[in-house]
């Protein structure tokens, strides 16, 4: 058996029965190295050297963590939380339990341009959700929302854009990695892609990912699905809440963009997050002394994330030199034979495999492309089929992975109280709804472009 694959099953095989995400990428790192033949010495520099790969995002996240609980200490939250339940409150129907189905569309909806705009024209990719989505659980609660549902479609919100849209995150992922890696892979062999062809190339897949959202919340998880409250729902006077004046919402505001301009400009989510941080301690939206409590505690809220990377950096850095992801494709070629529909879909189970292992797409594409161009070529694709089968491999898995950002953001804000487990109601849900279509699509894309 290819230690990738290997230690991908003991990964998986691992969070499924209850284990840490971090433990079991620990030993899944251990034991697909030692079958690939390297030494224990050499899996622990090889983890060791690729774990400074995921420390920069672990403390982006961390600060923005602050950021978030820095913002629910003003009472912003919990104000923006009792209109939103006033509101649905006042609305609500026939009966105690039944739940305004246009609400839910509206919260649907909602949470998709949020995620979406968060990829593109506001870069903040996962952040938002320790911010935006906890006060919303008290609604969610109302409506007897099965979580399992918004997982879904806050995973789609931030991984269709970077698929289909050249803006933000998808400028990176279409041009600067998915067209450049072709192109360089392709060279040699006489085959160049352009900037403009990408798009047009992930489109039937992404078309996939749709279809996979529209299963989860009108089929999968339709049924109402009850939550105990959560701990900030416990009903007090409204009066003993903080009355936010007109002049601390400016100053919330005016934190909240200037974290986002920092962001934009500096390219640094640590220091967007340290500035909406500062601003709101030091006007005096919550005491000077508690600052050190307040931060404390938002790092802890995105600590499970911040070493979750880390950890998937070091598994990935591991798999990288076990030499084992090529073994895993020249392998998959034996099978393959002269069927280029067969060959299209072991690329892309190759490609899931792969990228569940390492957690990002961003960081799968540039290690598949160089063995996937000359193999698709061989085959007779077309450039944009080429693009699909590259771009669909790399994608896959992603909404599914434990160490993913895409399963671990919302897990970071609907698990705030307790009641959403990360790879029971984020990671199954997703990889089900999301990976099957884009095998899929991805493989007709390949067939038809």
């Amino acid at each position: 058996m290819n230690a990738i694959v290997l230690a991908i099953l003991v990964m998986v095989g691992l969070c499924l029965a209850r284990v840490s995400v971090v433990f079991s990428l620990v030993v899944a790192a251990l034991v697909g190295g030692l079958w690939a033949g390297m030494s224990v010495d050499q899996v622990i520099s090889a983890f060791n050297d690729g774990l400074g790969g995921g420390a920069t995002v672990a403390l982006a996240y961390a600060t923005l963590g602050a950021f978030a609980v820095a913002l629910s200490r003003t009472g912003i939250t919990a104000m923006v939380s009792d209109k939103a339940l006033a509101w649905v409150g006042a609305r609500r129907g026939a009966g105690e339990h039944t739940a305004p189905g246009g609400v839910k569309w509206l919260l649907f909806v909602a949470l998709i341009l949020v995620g979406a705009a968060s990829g593109t024209v506001v870069p903040v990719h996962i952040a938002f959700i320790p911010i935006l989505v906890p006060p919303l659980l008290g609604l969610m609660n109302m409506l007897q929302l099965d979580r399992r549902a918004v997982a879904c479609v806050i995973t789609f919100s931030i991984t269709i854009m970077y698929m289909t849209t050249p803006v933000g995150f998808g400028t990176i992922f279409l041009n600067d990695i998915l067209t450049n890696s072709v192109n360089q892979a392709g060279e040699e062999l006489g085959m160049q892609v352009t900037t403009a062809m990408a798009p047009k190339a992930m489109l039937l897949p992404a078309l996939g990912m749709l279809l996979g959202l529209l299963v989860a919340v009108l089929f999968s998880y339709r049924r109402p699905r009850g939550y105990q409250s959560p701990l900030n729902e416990v009903k007090q006077d409204k009066a003993s809440r903080p009355q936010l004046s007109r002049k601390q919402l400016m100053m919330i505001g005016v934190a909240i963009v200037g974290a986002l301009v920092v962001q934009l400009t500096t390219g640094s989510m640590v220091l967007g997050g340290l500035l909406g941080f500062a601003l709101l301690s030091m006007n005096g939206l919550f005491k000077w002394k508690d600052q050190d409590d307040v931060f404390t505690q938002g790092m802890r809220l995105m600590a499970l994330i911040g070493f979750i990377m880390i950890a998937a950096s070091g598994f990935a850095g591991v798999m990288k030199a076990s030499g084992a992801i090529p073994e895993l494709v020249t392998g998959s070629g034996a099978l393959i034979g002269d069927n280029p529909a067969l060959a299209a879909l072991v690329m892309l189970l190759v490609g899931l495999f792969i990228t569940m292992g390492i957690g990002s797409s961003f960081s799968t594409i540039p290690i598949i492309a160089a063995i996937y161009v000359p193999l698709a070529i061989s085959f007779g694709f077309s450039p944009l089929a080429t693009l699909a089968l590259v771009g669909t491999a790399g994608a896959l898995g992603d909404a599914g992975s434990p160490a993913s950002d895409s399963t671990l953001g919302p897990t970071a804000g609907l698990n705030a109280d307790g009641q959403h487990d990360h790879i029971r109601d984020s990671v199954i849900p997703t990889f089900i709804h999301y990976n099957i279509p884009l095998i899929l699509f991805g493989w007709i894309a390949a067939q038809v472009l």
